[in-house]
């Protein structure tokens, strides 16, 4: 058997039906809040979700690297007890 036909066989059981990647896209779109607030957004194609979908999480880390700097610079000029403070915090 050729390797083509068993991987046709394979993914054919595990297909994801148009239905449900629309659903999919629908709930991504619901989270972007670029495409959430906007005007149009119910007329907005599968492929703007996904792009919006991949700069919003770009951007999210982005916003995680600055905060964790930020943290880190923080808890540098801290005093020690003050730090172990933030450090228990951030732990719970």
């Amino acid at each position: 058997m050729s390797t083509r036909r068993s991987r046709s066989r394979q993914s054919s059981g595990s297909r994801i039906s148009d239905d449900q990647i629309n659903d999919l896209v629908t709930k991504l779109q619901q989270l972007l809040p670029e495409i959430r607030n906007s005007r149009r957004s119910d007329k907005v194609s599968a492929s703007m979700v996904l792009q919006e979908t991949c700069n919003y999480i770009r951007n999210l880390h982005r916003e995680v690297d600055d905060l964790s700097e930020r943290l880190s610079e923080l808890l540098a000029t801290t005093d020690t007890a003050q730090a172990a403070v933030i450090r228990s915090l951030l732990l719970q």
